[in-house]
């Protein structure tokens, strides 16, 4: 059955720098050998991310890259992979998502970053209904 995980920024260090949080979601799929797609909204918001994965420490290396950026690269080979709306990215069992709809089915577990804005969490009360509608159970972490 698919998990549908809200996750709502509360500490500063995240309201701060959103992306942070989208990192560290990555990080821990990554680290616990799970494939993930994340969606961003836009081709600026992708890079903003793709800076952030590779700003993540010395010690840290998540292997990812922005999907159809180089031509000489396999998407379908690396393991943490950035969407932008214009790409049709292949299925990951993770998916983080940061656009304004509900994921489609065909994934394990979808990730939703709420902004700590209460004024923008109106579309994300809109999916987490959408998700219950599909049958399935939305779950609320602080971070």
């Amino acid at each position: 059955m698919p998990r549908a995980d809200f996750y709502l920024i509360a500490k500063p260090r995240f309201r701060d720098d959103p992306l942070r949080l989208v990192a560290e979601l990555a990080r821990k799929a990554y680290d616990a050998d799970l494939w993930t797609l994340v969606l961003a909204r836009d081709r600026a918001q992708a890079e903003a991310l793709d800076d952030q994965l590779w700003d993540m420490g010395d010690e840290v290396f998540i292997p990812h890259q922005i999907a159809g950026a180089e031509a000489d690269e396999d998407d379908e080979v690396c393991p943490v992979l950035i969407a932008t709306p214009e790409f049709d990215p292949p299925g990951r069992p993770v998916v983080i998502n940061l656009r304004d709809d509900a994921v489609p089915d065909g994934f394990e577990r979808v990730l939703e970053v709420v902004p700590a804005d209460p004024s923008a969490r109106e579309p994300l009360r809109a999916r987490w209904k959408q998700y219950k509608a599909r049958g399935i159970e939305p779950n609320k972490y602080d971070m």
